[in-house]
């Protein structure tokens, strides 16, 4: 079986690859995660130019109408970058509404979302880890939630949130609605700023298949963090290497050194092979609905731990630099922990495999 990409899928990712090249090198990114904002507005206009925040919305509603791999594709260039923008909840809230939302509910967010007029963010987390769900607690009662949302990505900058609420279900709170609070939780990566969301009688809309749909955007979550721990992963060896041919100790370039040899061709060994592994789980999204959620799992649990110790060991590469905020490998190293941690640890959706498999 050949599986991989058509020419329009490589060239996807080439032009996403030369516009975050030329809108955000190492310089200005540093300058962005230093500062915290996490965001750029000439970055997310791009991406809103390029077509890429309607990228998955159908044509009907001013959309790409592409698939999840694409979107997956697109997201490993934006982890390989770390590039700061609200990319990740965005297209999120997009799918919650494609797959849940009344034809209502399309027809008056979904242009918006595609054209940028609007930028959409999903609120999934409550305390305790309770990223499932089956896990939410958030109620609503005669058209108003009231309940707390945490690590909801770019809340700051959200003009509308997809929140989940008890049963499973979703519904769409405006930013401006009465009752809502927004509160920075200081998370670890700079790039991609989290937020405490608490509502309080807070008037929203349920969307009209949101048991069904929350269940789809988690899978989707989970597929989109891997996606972007492989890019993550891929530039975190890149990097690594060009330090090794670079750095000299003991009057010899380090990459001579056998253990660095070694230790970079393991990396790369560990890694590469699973770009099918996301390849699959998003192809599985649309196409083979049957084995999606044990893929996402699979996926998200395998590639965001292995970039996890990618990450760590490219600390170890760069040596005593590798520990300092100076050194460019610390933004990369907190991504991958965000996207380990983020809608479940690995071991949590292994479990979940486990039970899929009557284990």
């Amino acid at each position: 079986m050949d599986f991989g990409l058509t020419l329009e899928q490589e060239m996807l990712q080439e032009t996403v690859r030369g516009f975050v090249a030329n809108e955000c090198p190492p310089a200005r990114l540093r300058e962005i995660f230093e500062a915290g904002t996490g965001t750029d507005t000439a970055v997310w206009k791009g991406i809103v130019e390029m077509g890429l925040a309607g990228l998955v919305i159908p044509e009907e509603y001013g959309g790409a109408e592409m698939e999840l791999l694409d979107l997956a594709l697109v997201t490993e260039v934006i982890g390989g970058a770390c590039l700061p923008s609200p990319f990740f909840g965005h297209a999120l809230a997009s799918l919650a509404l494609i797959h849940g939302g009344s034809e209502a509910q399309k027809k008056a967010w979904l242009p918006r979302l595609a054209e940028g007029d609007v930028v959409g963010t999903y609120a999934a987390a409550e305390e305790n880890s309770a990223w499932d769900p089956s896990e939410w607690s958030v109620d609503e009662v005669d058209g108003k939630l009231s309940g707390v949302k945490i690590y909801v990505p770019h809340a700051d900058l959200a003009d509308v949130f997809i929140v989940g609420c008890s049963r499973g279900r979703l519904a769409l709170v405006e930013r401006n609605a009465e009752g809502v609070t927004v509160e920075d939780v200081g998370g670890i990566d700079r790039s991609r700023p989290v937020f405490k969301v608490v509502l309080e009688n807070t008037p929203a809309e349920l969307l009209e298949a949101g048991q069904s749909a929350s269940k789809r955007v988690a899978d989707a979550a989970l597929i989109l963090l891997a996606a972007d721990s492989f890019g993550a992963a891929t530039e975190l060896i890149r990097m690594s290497t060009e330090y090794a041919k670079t750095r000299e100790q003991f009057g010899t370039v380090i990459g001579q050194f056998q253990s660095v040899k070694h230790t970079l061709a393991r990396l790369s060994t560990d890694i590469e092979p699973t770009r099918a592994l996301y390849w699959h789980a998003a192809h599985a999204f649309d196409h083979l609905p049957a084995e999606s959620e044990r893929a996402s799992a699979l996926v998200k649990a395998h590639i965001t731990e292995r970039a996890m110790l990618t990450a760590r060991a490219a600390v170890e590469l760069h040596g005593g630099l590798g520990f300092t905020w100076e050194c460019d490998v610390q933004m990369w190293y907190k991504r991958a922990m965000f996207n380990r941690a983020a809608f479940g640890l690995p071991d949590v959706h292994r479990s979940r495999v486990a039970t899929m498999a009557g284990w």
